[in-house]
């Protein structure tokens, strides 16, 4: 093949490889495009074909809630993924930004697992398209778990119950895809209770289980608040991404470890000049698309009470700031008197809600959540890791030696 040919194979092979990665991050990324929003609802079955690829059975719970409090799955040992997704705070953390695997600081808010069955785009930046494939990125990312395959298979192999159990659900000795496919099965069952929760009680039937004010602030949500417009459907939320205008936390100006984190992330991504980021840009490092600097997955409202701070970036701590946020037009979309890169959402402005209606809109979305935080007393049994005998088998190490462990 002569050189004139060569560079017109390579252009030909860029030029499609190009075609087919638009292809794809459009359909990842979702229509920006305004539609018809999906009419809100009370929360129905989990969805069978959620489950297509992974069965949720009880004894796959079961592993699964093991793991998921189980350090093991981290890089030092330390980090169990219940660590930054704590029960007694609704499977999320109290601080407006995530601590972070030790020796790093999250530069984003933690978000709760509560009902993830019912979504199929994760993360703030939605880069994970199944729950199978959020656990597994949660478990490589630096600032979590920080932990490789092998590294994990290695160690749950040392474990017998761990081995008993993957063999009989799996038909082979652990490995990391089936340690994810068990974690995912478990937070298939942390769901709300339409039976409890306000909102669905209301709308199955029971017009007392929400007040005249959350009925009021229904209203607003769906008409002059216009809420639904993004968040819609049993899940509240149209799973696209937007740019709220959302200012800048000076917590990530406070602490080094933070800003290395987000250079870490930028590079992992594919970002060039990852040395030169300074901030959060969102659903761009996973598009490079500069029209996508800021944007972020329409989170989801269910449960609000039990899960604050809100926003990616943890700047609100209570409903009332958020409805604040929202009525004035969200953020200015300025850092410095400067206009920050990428576009605030032209569905973002000005609501012109009076004090009245934004109390509604707030006792509303309170009636989005169960009375009692759900499953805050759930825990697990670790099991102790084993040594192997002469003969090949696997058992479980002598007390005495585990306590030392």
């Amino acid at each position: 093949m002569n050189k004139k040919n060569s560079i017109w194979t390579i252009v030909i092979v860029l030029f499609a490889v190009g075609i087919v990665m638009a292809m794809y991050w459009s359909a990842w990324a979702g229509s920006q495009m305004s539609k018809d929003p999906r009419p809100i609802g009370p929360l129905p079955p989990l969805p069978a074909d959620v489950q297509r690829d992974n069965v949720t059975t009880a004894k796959k719970v079961e592993l699964g809630k093991m793991l998921f409090f189980d350090p093991r799955l981290s890089g030092d040992g330390s980090t169990p993924c219940a660590a930054c997704h704590r029960p007694e705070f609704a499977f999320t953390q109290p601080d407006d930004l995530s601590f972070g695997y030790p020796g790093t600081l999250h530069f984003r808010a933690g978000q709760t697992i509560f009902n993830n069955g019912y979504l199929n785009k994760y993360f703030w930046d939605g880069r994970s398209l199944s729950l199978e494939a959020q656990v597994g990125a949660a478990g490589f990312g630096q600032e979590s778990n920080n932990v490789s395959a092998q590294m994990a298979e290695a160690r749950l192999r040392q474990v017998p119950v761990y081995v008993d159990l993957m063999q009989e659900i799996f038909g082979e000795p652990p490995t990391w895809d089936n340690a994810a496919r068990a974690v995912a099965a478990f937070e298939r069952t942390l769901n709300s209770d339409p039976k409890v929760v306000p909102f669905d009680r209301y709308m199955n039937g029971d017009k007392k289980a929400m007040t005249r004010q959350q009925v009021r602030g229904m209203e607003l949500f769906k008409g002059k608040a216009n809420c639904i417009q993004c968040h819609d459907g049993p899940m509240f939320t149209n799973q696209d991404f937007h740019n709220l205008g959302l200012p800048r936390n000076e917590a990530f100006d406070e602490d080094p470890l933070r800003q290395i984190s987000i250079r870490f992330r930028a590079k992992a991504f594919g970002i060039l000049n990852y040395d030169e980021v300074d901030e959060d840009k969102g659903l761009y490092f996973n598009t490079h698309r500069p029209a996508d600097i800021h944007k972020w997955r329409t989170a989801p409202l269910r449960e609000l009470v039990h899960t604050p701070p809100y926003m990616h970036n943890g700047m609100f701590y209570t409903l009332e700031e958020v409805v604040d946020f929202y009525n004035v037009g969200g953020g200015p979309n300025l850092e410095g008197g400067k206009a920050l890169a990428g576009k605030k959402d032209p569905l973002i402005k000005p609501l012109n809600l009076t004090d009245d209606e934004k109390a509604a809109l707030v006792a509303f979305l309170e009636a989005l959540s169960s009375p009692e935080m759900p499953f805050k007393d759930i825990r697990a049994t670790i099991p102790p890791d084993g040594i192997m005998t002469e003969a090949g088998v696997l058992v479980p190490l002598p007390e005495k030696v585990a306590a030392k462990k």
